[in-house]
């Protein structure tokens, strides 16, 4: 028998194809799958599973591998493909930043960036500033950290991509072409402006900066036509009100190209899923809509998802990006949300202080504590705050992301003890030396439960999306998402049905791949590149985010961290072993190959 680079051994695996847990054997050469052995069923005893294999189940293998130069007892360990998280933002991170956690350490083993119309390239020289300042607003990153850690050594998004290339990650990356970009480049500080319209001859321009990108290995086009997304000074994100024959030019660009995938991120107005079919059937490239229950308009959610469908009816390669939980955003004393910052007091007292300083004053001037939690300040940020507190839950060590408003609001707790929703929040807040954490449920959590994230979960039209990784630093940590998906979804939902944890991996890996064309990975099968994760299913614990001060100009962001990943591998190299980075860097830029194909990460 063959000498192999690693076999693991007994593992309980589940290959991403959706068919059932069974014990297997795995191995690995050169950083590929080259033996998958199946010794027979699998039970996992507290964890919902598929009661048969789909049709479309990975071949078995009999006998057993030879020996491995390294070799994994993985007795009781689950064993996946590496997750593919295709909704981040690390598009400036990944240029100064080799680990790109927390996507890293939640066995996340590719991640694609540039989604929702943002980036940084193509750069049109003095464009800088505009588009630190689109990306600060949008996606809550300090310009700070980004106007530093940035090196901008590029202009067109080749360049871009080169640049990517030379650095090593821990991770694969792919990256996608942020239509504000585009805009700015060709239209100048006019295409920074919404309202303003290319001439045709700036269309043009835009079409050809696309279709070079998209040749040179660019995953895709992003636009955003939300009102959510504005920059740090107010404005609108510039893609908000692109006309549907600048949208239908970038998609004859596509056409041309024949690779890519068109990214949207909607409000979906009237009129508006037509215009985006429209352009999926002119370029003849997949559609991928994100997809969030809002509370003003609770039921869009399904009326779009029934549009998705309709138009996969007829042909189209459309689907939906989909969180597995609620948008958690977060409050604290640390986070860009304090619900005493605004107050005078806090201003007068504490706003000069370290964070050490305040909770120290705090703990000292019981005084002090009484005004903010009593005197109400008009100002709309604490109106704002106010009723954000009567949805918001404390954050345990191991937090709870399905709570009951009922019962475990701060506000139902303070109607419980006779006192204000103010006073709990500074109770919960000045624990843990100051570190305590509320989380306000801001989407996806209109009927205080997470049965519309199931149904979205169990459609076959979604894939996994919508963490956000490496955004929104100091309000939002939900990059986590795969290892609540395990958690939860297949194993601890206690307040509705649960989900077969086949059914979960694959939409974190297969789905999610194919999704972009990433046909090489995804799936634990002969001849797929060997991205695998060795879990600790029972143990797998997602623990409390807590503020880090790491980023670059001293920046601080939220990080959230999970034990029970064993191992994790990218391309054969370990690069995580019991939850610890290994410091390995085999990671690469994932670039679109050749028409219609994503292949293997550029060597």
């Amino acid at each position: 028998m063959s000498t192999h680079d690693l076999v693991i051994r007994g593992a309980t695996l589940v290959d991403g194809s959706g068919s059932a847990a069974c014990m297997a054997d795995v191995a690995v050469d050169r950083g590929t799958i080259t033996a998958v052995y199946r010794r027979g069923p699998a039970a996992l005893e507290g964890v919902q599973c598929v009661t048969r294999a789909p049709a479309d189940a990975g071949a078995s293998g009999a006998g057993a591998p030879g020996s491995g130069r390294r070799e994994i007892d993985a007795a009781g360990l689950l064993l996946t493909p590496g997750f593919v998280d295709v909704h981040t933002h690390y598009d400036g991170q990944a240029t100064w930043d080799a680990q790109l956690a927390p996507s890293s350490v939640h066995g996340v083993t590719t991640a694609v960036f540039g989604n929702c119309g943002v980036g940084f390239a193509p750069l049109k020289p003095g464009a800088q500033d505009f588009l630190i300042n689109l990306m600060e607003g949008v996606e809550d990153i300090p310009g700070s950290v980004l106007s530093e850690g940035i090196p901008f050594t590029w202009e067109s998004f080749p360049e871009y991509m080169d640049a990517l290339e030379r650095m090593p990650h821990a991770i694969d990356i792919g990256a996608q072409v942020p239509h504000s970009a585009l805009r700015v480049y060709a239209m100048g500080e006019r295409g920074g402006d919404h309202a303003e319209q290319p001439t045709e001859r700036e269309r043009q321009h835009m079409g050809e900066l696309l279709e070079s990108a998209l040749r040179a290995g660019a995953l895709g086009l992003t636009t955003s036509r939300t009102i959510k997304h504005k920059a740090r000074d107010g404005r609108h994100t510039p893609s908000l009100s692109a006309s549907e024959d600048e949208l239908l030019s970038l998609a004859r660009a596509m056409r041309r190209a024949g690779r890519g995938v068109l990214e949207v991120n909607s409000d979906f107005g009237p009129g508006e899923f037509e215009i985006l079919e429209q352009a999926a059937r002119i370029s003849g490239r997949p559609l991928s809509i994100l997809l969030i229950q809002v509370d003003r308009a609770p039921h869009l959610w399904r009326e779009t998802l029934d549009q998705i469908h309709a138009a996969r009816a007829k042909g189209l390669d459309v689907n939906a990006q989909v969180g597995s939980r609620c948008i958690g955003v977060l409050i604290g004393f640390q986070a860009t949300l304090n619900p005493f910052g605004s107050h005078p007091a806090w201003r007068e007292h504490l706003e000069p202080l370290t964070h050490a300083q305040r909770i120290e004053r705090l703990q000292a001037d019981p005084a002090l504590r009484r005004r903010l939690i009593d005197e109400r300040p008009g100002n709309k940020a604490a109106v704002v705050m106010g009723g954000m507190l009567e949805r918001a839950f404390e954050m345990a060590d191991v937090p709870d992301y399905e709570p009951d408003v009922s019962a475990d609001s701060i506000s139902a707790r303070a109607r419980s003890r006779g006192v204000s929703t103010w006073e709990i929040a500074m109770e919960v807040m000045m624990q843990d030396s100051g570190n305590g954490l509320l989380m306000h449920p801001f989407e996806n959590y209109t009927h205080g439960d997470l049965e519309v994230i199931r149904a979205m979960l169990e459609d076959d039209a979604t894939v996994m999306g919508v963490g956000d990784g490496g955004a929104h630093v100091g309000t939002i940590c939900d990059a986590s998402g795969p290892t609540f998906l395990l958690t939860h979804w297949a194993r601890d939902r206690r307040r509705g049905p649960r989900i077969a944890l086949e059914r979960l991996v694959r939409k974190q890996t297969l789905d999610s791949a194919r999704s972009y064309g990433l046909f090489d990975r995804g799936l634990i099968a002969p001849g797929m590149r060997a991205d695998l994760n060795l879990i600790d299913l029972h143990g797998l614990t997602l623990h409390r985010p807590y503020m880090a001060y790491d980023l670059p100009a001293g920046g601080r962001r939220f990080l959230q961290t999970a034990s029970g990943y064993r191992h994790t591998f990218v391309a054969g190299v370990e690069t995580l072993r019991n939850d610890q980075p290994t410091g390995e860097l085999p990671g690469r830029l994932v670039r679109a190959l050749e028409p219609g194909r994503v292949g293997a990460a550029a060597s």
